[in-house]
């Protein structure tokens, strides 16, 4: 290629379409037309973008990237060809970046990546995904859960496209399985499966949260893995696997995860701070973050979300919410078994909520981009870093300090 000054590198093994412009920017060369699209790491990309970027100037041309799509086209998932597309034509500076290029192909959570989105948005052509017909069982599924989390139809499609159930979502599936091990172990240990919390040995075990036990960290956390009983678990168990699944399809363990974890180690520490003699049992925090940043992220986007009865649903989602609050209010203040330790508190939900509403609605409302680009992630994560550090201090002195009459040890 003429104004290369280098020795032009060993061809590409299944690369892209691609262009690129000397330093003039008055030359273009295409790559062949039996070459195809990569589909292995990054560094091939590399490799693709160096090789018809002579200059190294970390550029190449929309207009002849658009063309090569359009000719090269069937290599790529139709949803994401549309994107892509659109990208081109509404690309103001004329011009990819390498890092654009990587993000794009790859479908990696950036600012180019959300770009494409919202540029593709605006000039998607083709039918909707729900009127696509022929699609198999798992296509069915995977086009259900899209319609169930994602406000936008670009999302949507590219969702769809790039869905592979690998991984599966094993985190929900895995922490519903410990809690029934868990429940069934109780179950027949105290030989008892309705209202376990009545008996006395329930609060003995390592699961637990209890006021006197604090020092234990472990137990932050791993009260989630007990219930109260068999009306318990049921409730938590339904809310978790129906909203639960879904968005870590969507999302990924890592989100969900995130969301789930701060909101039981919310519950907990709300508890430690405001109803401090009780004990915490349940995975109500987690399942109330899960709950609420999806309700929140479906009342934001009301007009773009698509799924059906969403406005029966949202209702019903709320009447369970209610319900298990209200049994877990009811119990709190029913007279208990053995006093003077009171039954487990209710505040653990009402943590769970507030971290829907904050840090679980930024991770949802962000499907398309990496969470450390989103400032308002960062805010609401350092205010949530600030509530763990003082409740942690709170723990530390405050019981001391209010002379707090804690019940016995169980």
């Amino acid at each position: 290629m003429s104004g290369a000054s280098r020795e032009p590198p060993p061809p590409p093994v299944s690369c892209s379409p691609a262009v690129a412009a000397n330093a003039e920017g008055d030359e273009i060369e295409v790559l062949e037309s039996s070459d195809v699209l990569p589909v292995a790491p990054e560094d091939q990309w590399k490799c693709l973008f160096d090789k018809y970027d002579p200059e190294s100037s970390g550029f190449i041309s929309t207009e002849r990237f658009r063309d090569l799509l359009a000719t090269h086209g069937s290599e790529l998932d139709p949803h994401k060809l549309e994107v892509l597309l659109a990208l081109a034509d509404n690309n103001a500076e004329g011009k990819i970046c390498y890092q654009d290029f990587v993000n794009l192909m790859s479908n990696k959570r950036s600012n180019s990546f959300r770009r494409a989105i919202l540029q593709g948005g605006r000039q998607l052509k083709g039918s909707a995904l729900r009127e696509e017909v022929g699609l198999g069982l798992s296509q069915r599924l995977v086009r259900h859960v899209a319609y169930e989390t994602l406000p936008r139809e670009v999302d949507r499609k590219w969702y769809f496209d790039s869905y592979t159930y690998c991984p599966p979502p094993w985190l929900i599936l895995l922490i519903t399985v410990t809690e029934v091990v868990v429940f069934m172990y109780y179950g027949f240990q105290l030989d008892r499966w309705v209202l376990q919390v009545s008996s006395p040995s329930y609060l003995k075990g390592p699961l637990p949260y209890h006021p006197q036990l604090r020092s234990q960290a472990w137990r932050y956390l791993s009260y989630a893995f007990m219930h109260t009983g068999i009306e318990h678990l049921s409730l938590n168990m339904a809310m978790q696997l129906l909203v639960g699944v879904p968005l870590e399809m969507v999302h990924g363990a890592l989100r969900i995860t995130l969301i789930y974890v701060c909101g039981v180690l919310a519950g907990s520490l709300a508890v430690s701070v405001t109803d401090m003699t009780a004990p915490v049992v349940g995975s109500s925090g987690g399942v109330y973050a899960l709950v609420s940043a999806h309700l929140a992220n479906v009342v934001m986007n009301w007009s773009g979300m698509k799924c059906q009865f969403k406005l029966f649903r949202m209702a019903m989602a709320l009447v369970c919410m209610s319900v298990e609050f209200g049994r877990a209010v009811w119990l709190r203040f029913y007279p208990p078994a053995f006093p003077p330790c009171p039954n487990p508190s209710f505040v653990a939900h009402l943590g769970g909520v507030a971290v829907g509403l904050t840090v679980g609605v930024v991770i949802l409302q962000n499907y398309e981009q990496r969470l450390q680009e989103q400032s308002l992630f960062w805010i609401f994560f350092c205010v949530y870093a600030l509530f763990v550090l003082c409740a942690v201090f709170w723990n530390v002195f405050a019981y001391s300090l209010l002379d707090v009459r804690l019940p016995p040890p169980p």
